[in-house]
């Protein structure tokens, strides 16, 4: 975390903080220096994240965050490159840059922050937002069928692809460890609460 923050950008009970500190103990515990890791993020709640990393980082456009990581990867291939965005930004308006991602299969990691809607801007529904649950843009119930984030990126040959839960931090950490010792493309989904908007 930066020491010199004014202020967070967080819901109260918001549980990115969690995540945020999984990623932080799992660079610490590889002895990585933060002088060679790059944090890149779209534009979200969980993109916000980029804000509060003690590292060399960017907060980029919506769905872009990936694709900057990946320029990022290819000028320095030397830097530990992590990118993160929510359900949203990662499978919705910014799908084919995560599935070409895991194509092109160039080591970095895509960490997804999956709140099962765009809570940003009041809770809409997303890719991963159950069907008939009830969201400012699906009133009446969702209708569209969710679909399963890791058996998505399997079909595009994506050779580490995991989904663990906010709650336990430890998994969150070794999950995050292995993703960044992997030599390829790896991509995690995380499975988190959204106080604000989730209400199911």
């Amino acid at each position: 975390m930066r020491t010199n923050l004014q202020s967070i950008q967080r819901c109260p009970w918001c549980w990115n903080f969690l995540i945020h500190l999984a990623i932080k103990q799992a660079l610490e515990s590889l002895w990585i220096e933060k002088e060679n890791v790059v944090f890149v993020t779209g534009i979200g709640c969980g993109s916000k994240m980029s804000q509060y990393m003690d590292c060399y980082w960017a907060e980029t456009l919506h769905w872009r965050g990936i694709p900057f990581a990946t320029g990022v990867k290819l000028a320095n291939p030397k830097l530990t490159v992590i990118s993160l965005s929510g359900d949203g930004d990662t499978y919705g308006i910014g799908l084919w840059h995560l599935l070409h991602a895991a194509r092109n299969n160039i080591n970095i990691l895509h960490i997804t922050c999956d709140n099962e809607n765009y809570a940003l801007t009041t809770g809409q529904a997303s890719p991963t937002t159950p069907l008939d649950v009830k969201t400012n843009s699906t009133p009446n119930g969702n209708y569209t069928k969710p679909f399963d984030p890791v058996n998505l990126l399997e079909s595009a040959w994506c050779g580490f692809v995991k989904k663990v839960d906010w709650k336990d931090l430890n998994w969150m950490k070794e999950t995050i460890k292995e993703a960044i010792q992997y030599e390829w493309f790896a991509h995690i989904n995380v499975n988190q609460p959204c106080p604000s908007w989730r209400r199911w």
